[in-house]
Protein backbone atom coordinates (compact mmCIF):
# COMPACT_ATOMS: atom_id res chain seq x y z
CA UNK A 1 0.00 0.00 0.00
CA UNK A 2 1.30 3.10 -1.06
CA UNK A 3 0.97 6.22 1.89
CA UNK A 4 0.80 9.86 0.50
CA UNK A 5 1.24 13.00 2.68
CA UNK A 6 0.62 16.17 1.51
CA UNK A 7 2.46 19.55 3.20
CA UNK A 8 2.15 23.32 1.86
CA UNK A 9 4.84 22.77 -0.65
CA UNK A 10 6.02 19.14 -1.15
CA UNK A 11 4.06 15.63 -0.79
CA UNK A 12 6.07 12.38 0.83
CA UNK A 13 5.40 9.07 -0.71
CA UNK A 14 6.11 5.58 0.56
CA UNK A 15 6.22 3.39 -1.91
CA UNK A 16 4.95 -0.73 -1.54
CA UNK A 17 9.01 -1.35 -2.42
CA UNK A 18 10.11 0.58 0.70
CA UNK A 19 11.28 3.72 -0.77
CA UNK A 20 10.34 7.41 -0.16
CA UNK A 21 9.85 10.32 -2.66
CA UNK A 22 9.83 13.34 -1.79
CA UNK A 23 7.98 15.51 -4.72
CA UNK A 24 7.09 18.98 -5.24
CA UNK A 25 3.37 19.75 -4.79
CA UNK A 26 0.84 19.72 -7.49
CA UNK A 27 4.19 19.29 -10.13
CA UNK A 28 4.24 16.17 -12.67
CA UNK A 29 7.48 16.41 -14.30
CA UNK A 30 10.79 13.71 -12.68
CA UNK A 31 12.46 16.91 -12.43
CA UNK A 32 10.47 17.95 -9.39
CA UNK A 33 10.87 14.84 -7.48
CA UNK A 34 13.81 12.77 -5.29
CA UNK A 35 13.59 9.21 -4.58
CA UNK A 36 15.18 7.75 -1.52
CA UNK A 37 16.12 4.18 -0.88
CA UNK A 38 14.11 4.46 2.13
CA UNK A 39 12.53 7.27 4.76
CA UNK A 40 15.52 6.00 7.01
CA UNK A 41 18.21 7.38 3.85
CA UNK A 42 16.05 10.71 3.93
CA UNK A 43 16.75 10.86 7.66
CA UNK A 44 20.56 9.92 7.33
CA UNK A 45 21.14 13.18 5.34
CA UNK A 46 19.29 15.47 7.07
CA UNK A 47 20.64 14.01 9.88
CA UNK A 48 24.51 14.93 7.97
CA UNK A 49 23.06 18.69 7.76
CA UNK A 50 24.72 21.09 10.47
CA UNK A 51 22.05 23.08 12.65
CA UNK A 52 21.58 25.70 10.10
CA UNK A 53 21.24 24.74 6.91
CA UNK A 54 20.97 26.05 3.08
CA UNK A 55 19.87 24.93 -0.08
CA UNK A 56 23.26 24.56 -1.02
CA UNK A 57 24.47 22.61 1.87
CA UNK A 58 22.02 20.26 0.88
CA UNK A 59 23.06 19.67 -2.72
CA UNK A 60 26.70 19.44 -1.03
CA UNK A 61 25.61 15.27 -1.31
CA UNK A 62 24.81 15.32 -4.97
CA UNK A 63 21.32 17.06 -5.45
CA UNK A 64 21.20 19.92 -7.63
CA UNK A 65 18.86 22.75 -9.22
CA UNK A 66 15.31 22.88 -7.73
CA UNK A 67 15.63 19.88 -5.96
CA UNK A 68 17.88 21.29 -3.19
CA UNK A 69 14.95 23.76 -2.32
CA UNK A 70 12.11 21.14 -2.31
CA UNK A 71 13.80 19.27 0.40
CA UNK A 72 14.74 22.35 2.56
CA UNK A 73 10.93 22.86 2.68
CA UNK A 74 10.36 19.17 2.89
CA UNK A 75 12.87 18.78 6.04
CA UNK A 76 10.82 22.58 7.22
CA UNK A 77 7.13 20.78 6.73
CA UNK A 78 7.05 16.62 7.64
CA UNK A 79 6.70 16.75 11.30
CA UNK A 80 9.61 13.99 11.81
CA UNK A 81 12.42 16.51 11.09
CA UNK A 82 12.54 19.16 13.79
CA UNK A 83 13.43 21.84 12.02
CA UNK A 84 12.23 25.32 10.69
CA UNK A 85 12.55 27.96 7.94
CA UNK A 86 14.75 30.61 9.09
CA UNK A 87 15.28 33.23 5.54
CA UNK A 88 14.03 32.93 2.37
CA UNK A 89 17.03 34.46 0.83
CA UNK A 90 19.13 32.28 0.62
CA UNK A 91 17.19 29.08 1.73
CA UNK A 92 18.14 28.76 4.86
CA UNK A 93 16.58 25.92 7.18
CA UNK A 94 17.80 25.75 11.45
CA UNK A 95 17.24 22.40 13.36
CA UNK A 96 15.56 22.97 16.95
CA UNK A 97 16.91 22.12 19.79
CA UNK A 98 15.42 19.69 22.88
CA UNK A 99 13.15 16.98 22.02
CA UNK A 100 10.59 17.70 19.12
CA UNK A 101 8.65 14.78 17.09
CA UNK A 102 8.87 11.33 16.88
CA UNK A 103 12.59 11.29 15.87
CA UNK A 104 12.98 7.35 14.91
CA UNK A 105 11.01 8.01 11.63
CA UNK A 106 8.30 8.90 10.06
CA UNK A 107 5.60 9.53 12.73
CA UNK A 108 2.69 8.54 10.69
CA UNK A 109 -0.72 10.41 10.80
CA UNK A 110 -3.12 11.48 8.29
CA UNK A 111 -2.27 10.76 5.04
CA UNK A 112 -3.43 12.53 1.68
CA UNK A 113 -5.16 10.60 -1.01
Amino acid sequence: MTERREFVRTVGTHREDGSYVVARRCADSSGHRKVFESFAALRRRYDRLPDEFTAEDVGQSGLTGGRRHMLVHHFAEHPSFDCELEKRQPLTARKRTGDGPDRRGDAGGETGH
